[in-house]
Order: C-alpha cells, then structure tokens, then sequence
C-alpha cells in the first residue's frame, strides 16, 4: 500500500494542511512526470501524501 495508514492515522497536525500540501506536491509531481511518478502510474495523490507525511518533502503554508 503507498499510504502510510499508521502514520496518517497518528498524525496529530492541522488536517487542512496536510491535505493542501498533498495537493500542490501532487501538482508539482504530475508537473515534473519524473520517475516516481512513472512507476506509481496514475496514483499521484496518494504518492504526495506519502511524501508528506514521512517527511520525504518539507512544506510550510504561507501567511498572506
């Protein structure tokens, strides 16, 4: 399975967050069709939140 179930289900921080930043890696990654991307096929979403969520990418919202 690509999502880390016991670590999504631990995760203690913001929700909104996490999903918006799942969001913009899954935009970046379809962007970029590297790799990754290749081998996981059309499951983008749940590879950025896999990065997300192990901490493979970094993300901090910003305030406007």
């Amino acid at each position: 399975m690509i999502i880390p179930l016991s670590e999504l289900i631990d995760y203690k921080g913001n929700a909104y967050e996490l999903s918006v930043a799942a969001i913009k890696r899954a935009s970046q990654l379809a962007s970029l069709k590297g790799k990754e991307v290749e081998e996981v096929g059309s499951k983008i979403v749940s590879l950025s939140l896999k990065q997300v969520l192990t901490k493979e990418v970094q993300f901090q919202l910003e305030e406007k």
